[in-house]
C-alpha cells in the first residue's frame, strides 16, 4: 500500500507539476515539501486539505481511506513515458477485435493482481 508521500509525488506527476509549484502553493519552501515526498517530514493536516483540493481528491484518498483515484482525466497529459492517453487510445483502436479482448483481459487481470496484493509499485 502506498503511503501519503509516495501518493502526493504521484499526483504532481500526474498533473505535470513541479515540487516548487505546489511548495508556492502551499506557502512553504521546495525545501520542505520535498521533506514532504521524500518521507522525511509529518505533513501537516492542513496541508493534507490543501493538497486535496488542489488534486480534486478527497482527503481519505490521500490517507488511504478511499482508493478510488484514477489519475488525471485530462486525456492529453502525458500518462506514461511522454505518452498521453490519448495516443493510448488512438493505438488501441488500430487493433483487431480480438486483440481489444486480450488488452481489456490483460487489464483486469492486473487490477486483480493488484487487489490480491500481488504486485508491487
Amino acid at each position: 500500500m502506498k503511503t501519503l508521500n509516495e501518493i502526493l509525488r504521484d499526483l504532481r506527476e500526474d498533473h505535470d507539476m513541479k515540487q516548487e509549484t505546489i511548495a508556492k502553493y502551499l506557502g512553504i519552501s521546495q525545501q520542505a515539501y520535498s521533506n514532504y515526498e521524500n518521507g522525511h517530514r509529518e505533513i501537516p493536516v492542513t496541508a493534507v486539505k490543501s493538497l486535496a483540493q488542489l488534486y480534486k481528491v478527497s482527503t481519505d484518498y490521500l490517507l488511504r481511506s478511499d482508493t478510488n483515484y484514477t489519475g488525471s482525466l485530462d486525456v492529453n497529459n502525458i500518462y506514461v513515458d511522454g505518452v498521453t492517453m490519448r495516443d493510448i487510445i488512438v493505438d488501441m483502436q488500430t487493433l483487431k477485435d480480438t486483440e481489444r479482448k486480450d488488452l481489456v483481459k490483460y487489464i483486469q487481470f492486473l487490477c486483480q493482481d493488484e487487489k490480491q496484493g500481488g504486485r508491487q509499485r
